[in-house]
């Protein structure tokens, strides 16, 4: 078939041969697809990407939330028992009327462990949440074991006391030891969390 004797006029396609319509057809329907597949298809494609991803995670936080809700009642215990170790503590930081009567209880267990004092200075207290540290800057002279038994009975006391910085070191003679300390010991802050944890304390 000699394509220059055809007359390819879109006008005259009626009768141009049943090839050249075939082929014509052929490219008509790959443009049409074409065109359906970048302006339709690959918008489609791309939303279904999307929403696969999306579906993926909601598996995944239904998954997390699915195992919190299964240990939901270990973790409420576990909420139960901080709450009661944090009140337990709470009751065992005295109040500003027993802060001084602490004071002396410290100094008089470093007296009967054998020790001398150099210094014992109370510091200003320290706000957190809702306790205050008073830190109490303390020297002390005596020999080792006696100041094991100062700071063993310091751990003894009815109220929280804890040790903090000690430095040891020896004196010029005699055996005896030289302790710098800081000694911690905490109370309930007025402010409104510690009005939360008291009033949750008084209803049990």
């Amino acid at each position: 078939m000699d394509l220059s004797e055809i007359n390819l006029d879109l006008n005259e396609a009626g009768s141009w041969p049943l090839p050249i319509k075939a082929a014509a057809i052929a490219v008509i329907c790959v443009l049409v697809f074409g065109a359906g597949v970048y302006y339709d298809t690959l918008d489609q494609l791309a939303a279904l990407e999307a929403s696969e991803k999306k579906e993926l995670e909601l598996k995944q936080s239904f998954e997390t939330k699915q195992k919190k809700s299964i240990n939901l009642q270990d973790y409420q215990d576990q909420l139960a028992q901080i709450e009661s170790e944090l009140e337990d503590m709470i009751r065992q930081m005295p109040t500003k009327e027993e802060v001084a009567s602490l004071l002396i209880d410290i100094s008089q267990t470093g007296l009967l462990s054998g020790l001398e004092f150099r210094l014992f200075k109370p510091g200003a207290p320290i706000h957190k949440d809702f306790y205050s540290e008073l830190p109490i800057n303390i020297e002390v002279i005596g020999k080792y074991e006696e100041l094991g038994l100062f700071v063993s009975g310091l751990a003894s006391l009815p109220r929280i006391v804890t040790v903090h910085d000690v430095n040891i070191i020896p004196e010029s003679k005699g055996g005896e030891m030289r302790m710098t300390a800081t000694v911690k010991t905490y109370n309930e802050s007025a402010d409104e969390t510690a009005e939360v944890v008291k009033k949750k304390r008084g209803r049990k």
